[in-house]
């Protein structure tokens, strides 16, 4: 297969058979430098044509206290008052800098999740 720049879905799937095809060869041949190459290229024509925005912060929010199994009351004692956790999941209230820091820090929520407007 000759290797360039993909630039059209037709392509993309090629790279991607191919791909399939020697992923599982022997370090050191030609093929296992062409499955790297080939993923370097499947990568950044993903990156440019299927993008994942973040989540809205809620949703981010409510995600991680999913994965630990944390209650309201306890993100209460996070971020202040259960009151206040109801309004922002009400979307009544906005994240202030103060509560995006914790949660980033405590919860390690990326901020790019935190920051962005619902």
């Amino acid at each position: 297969m000759t290797l360039s720049i993909i630039k059209t879905k037709d392509q993309y799937l090629a790279a991607l058979e191919r791909f399939e095809s020697i992923f599982q060869c022997s370090a050191g041949t030609p093929e296992s430098d062409e499955a790297d190459v080939l993923a370097l290229l499947i990568k950044n024509y993903e990156e440019q044509h299927y993008v994942i925005d973040a989540p809205d912060p809620i949703a981010a929010i409510q995600y991680r206290m999913e994965q630990q199994g944390m209650t309201n009351k306890e993100l209460a004692a996070i971020l202040g008052y259960k009151s206040r956790v109801t309004d922002i999941f009400r979307r009544n209230r906005k994240l202030n800098l103060n509560m995006i820091r914790k949660l980033h820090e405590l919860l390690h929520i990326p901020l790019q999740s935190l920051v962005k407007e619902y």
